[in-house]
C-alpha cells in the first residue's frame, strides 16, 4: 500500500483529478486529494494576497493532518510549482515525485519566470478591475462557477518556491506530458525531464489528462508506489 498525495492546478479544484483517486483507492492505496485554499470547493477563502507560500503550507497541513508518513506527491498543471515548495520542505519523507503535464521551477523562479509574454499580459490584464484575481488563461467573457472554477490569486504567480532544501533526499522523479494539445507550455520541462533520466511518459491527451486517460494516469502513479 502506498499513500499518494494529488495537487491540483490553477483555478480549479480537487475535481480535476476526476476518476484517478478512486481508481488508486481501488487499487489499495490511500489517497489525499489536497484542495488549494481560495481554489475549488474553498472558492470562499480567496483574497488577493494570497501567496504560493500559503498553498505550500496548506497542502503541508493537510498532510499532517492525515496522518501519512512517507508518500507519493504529484501535482498537475500549476500544481508543480505546490509541490516543488512541499518537496523543498518534506522531500525526506517523500518516495517519489510526480508531475503531470506540469511546470518544474526551479529554486528561485516563480510562474512568471518560466511562462511567457502572452501569460504575462493575461496575468495583468484580466485583473485590471479586481486586483489580484487573475481570469482563467484563454477564457474570455469568464464569469466564475461556484466550487468548480474561479480565480487564481496574482501572487501565487509571481512568488518564487523554495529550494532545493530536503527536494534532493526524493529518490525518484516521473513526468507525464499530454501531446494532444497545442500550443503547450510544457515541452521543454518534458524534455528536460527525459533529459535527466527521470522516469518519463506521454499520453495523446489534452492538458487535462487525468481525464482524458485516467487509466494511463493511474498506471504511472501506481508504479511510483512500493
Amino acid at each position: 500500500m502506498t499513500d499518494y498525495v494529488l495537487v491540483h492546478g490553477a483555478w480549479g479544484g480537487a475535481h480535476t483529478w476526476g476518476e484517478v483517486p478512486a481508481m488508486l483507492e481501488a487499487l489499495g492505496h490511500r489517497v489525499l486529494v489536497a484542495t488549494l485554499p481560495g481554489l475549488g470547493s474553498r472558492q470562499d477563502e480567496l483574497h488577493p494576497g494570497m501567496t504560493l507560500t500559503d498553498h505550500v503550507a496548506d497542502v503541508e497541513r493537510q498532510v499532517a493532518d492525515s496522518g501519512f508518513d512517507r508518500f507519493v506527491l504529484a501535482g498537475h498543471s500549476y500544481g508543480g510549482m505546490v509541490v516543488t515548495g512541499l518537496a523543498a520542505r518534506l522531500g525526506s519523507r517523500i518516495d517519489a515525485l510526480a508531475y503531470i503535464d506540469a511546470f518544474v521551477p526551479q529554486p528561485g523562479e516563480s510562474l512568471w519566470d518560466i511562462t511567457g509574454e502572452a501569460e504575462h499580459d493575461w496575468y495583468i490584464d484580466t485583473q485590471k478591475h479586481k486586483p489580484g484575481m487573475v481570469d482563467p488563461i484563454g477564457a474570455l467573457d469568464f464569469k466564475l462557477v461556484p466550487g468548480v472554477v474561479g480565480y487564481q490569486p496574482l501572487l501565487t504567480l509571481l512568488e518564487a518556491v523554495e529550494g532545493p532544501g530536503e527536494a534532493e533526499a526524493i529518490p525518484r522523479r516521473a513526468y507525464l506530458y499530454a501531446t494532444g494539445w497545442n500550443p503547450t507550455p510544457f515541452t521543454r520541462f518534458a524534455e528536460k525531464a527525459r533529459a535527466d533520466g527521470w522516469d518519463y511518459h506521454e499520453v495523446a491527451t489534452d492538458h487535462f489528462v487525468m481525464t482524458g486517460d485516467a487509466e494511463g494516469t493511474v498506471r504511472v502513479l501506481a508504479g511510483l508506489g512500493g
